[in-house]
């Protein structure tokens, strides 16, 4: 076949694969969650510690955190500009991927077993209630904290603390009162705690 004749036949195989594409609408959501992979790991398990693995999370609150990042009323370095270029549909489809997909704890994460401990009793005290199981369970709509990364959980403490990002008035109010009765050395003992459940 001439170099001309290929051309052509590859642009109509293209505009039948884009015009396919264009009827079918929304892409599927493999597909899109495909596009997460990179940042957020195969399946949405994380291998980098500043960045929080999805898999697992229930798929209400994938959706509030997206819809958070897309309002501004969750502080991000890059995921409130990613946000913004879903539709609501498209969320909804990542949110019922990453819910179906197995949560994989962080591995050789290093923690103080002292501190994990204190931590353990501080998460009872005030987290078991929405993050229940020890915090693993994504249930209540509550996102997974035992085996999360915990460079990403810090940043994001301390974003909460700060005022930089919303959350929950209930969240807000232990945080803050966990923070007044145990200061930073508190929060330090939370993540130790997460950090352990490898």
């Amino acid at each position: 076949m001439k170099p001309r004749r290929v051309m052509t036949a590859g642009l109509i195989a293209g505009g039948m694969l884009i015009g396919g594409f264009v009827q079918a609408g929304t892409p599927s959501a493999s597909m899109l969650a495909n596009t997460c992979f990179g940042c957020h790991g195969p399946g949405g398990n994380s291998n980098g510690p500043a960045t929080p693995t999805l898999a697992g999370a229930s798929a209400e609150y994938f959706e509030e955190v997206m819809e958070a990042y897309q309002s501004g009323d969750r502080r991000a370095t890059i995921m409130d500009r990613i946000a913004k270029g879903y539709t609501k549909e498209e969320i909804k489809l990542l949110a019922g991927y990453f819910s179906k997909q197995k949560f994989v704890p962080a591995k050789g994460q290093k923690f103080d077993p002292k501190k994990a401990k204190k931590g353990a009793k501080l998460h009872d005290k005030y987290c078991e209630k929405c993050h229940a199981d020890g915090g693993s369970s994504p249930e209540d709509d509550s996102g997974i904290l035992a085996g999360q990364w915990r460079p990403y959980l810090k940043y994001t403490l301390d974003d909460i603390l700060a005022g930089k990002s919303e959350m929950p008035k209930k969240m807000m109010k232990k945080l803050k009162k966990l923070h007044k009765k145990k200061g930073d050395a508190g929060i330090e003992a939370l993540l130790n705690y997460y950090a352990s459940k490898q």
